[in-house]
């Protein structure tokens, strides 16, 4: 009965993690979202850059157990988006505006994705909590 009382609470462990990850990815990526139109507050500047979070692996020692968690959030380098706004206060002297290097669509697709990861490991806890309540019931009986 330890062993399995162990495997259930790893499962948990390994998809708390997942869930928090998925969770820190979704901020990440809404921030990008709200930031796509966005333009410098100082004429010619750059805009918001678009984040890229990325995912690292550790050691829950305590359950001997690799759990992933959120890592560094890094800036994506790629080009800003240029178009020519003359009358727009965050132009440069030739009237360009930089905007940010955000593409919506790239960043819904991310974001179903994070959601579709944080479902996967909300229903491993949810089964992982089914099994516990009938491994409950069976040593009831």
């Amino acid at each position: 009965m330890a062993d399995e009382a162990s495997d259930f609470a790893r499962s948990m462990s390994i998809a708390t993690s997942g869930l928090r990850a998925q969770a820190g990815r979704m901020r990440v990526i809404s921030e990008n979202i709200a930031n796509a139109d966005s333009t410098s507050p100082t004429a010619g500047g750059d805009p918001y850059r678009r984040k890229v979070p990325t995912f690292s692996s550790a050691l829950d020692r305590s359950l001997d157990a690799r759990v992933v968690t959120l890592g560094k959030v890094r800036t994506d380098q790629s080009a800003f988006r240029v178009k020519h706004e003359p009358g727009n206060p965050a132009a440069d002297a030739a009237g360009h505006v930089k905007y940010p290097n955000v593409n919506p669509l790239v960043e819904m697709t991310d974001m179903r994705e994070a959601q579709r990861s944080y479902e996967a490991n909300l229903n491993i806890i949810s089964a992982t909590r089914r099994m516990i309540q009938r491994t409950l019931d069976i040593l009831k009986a």
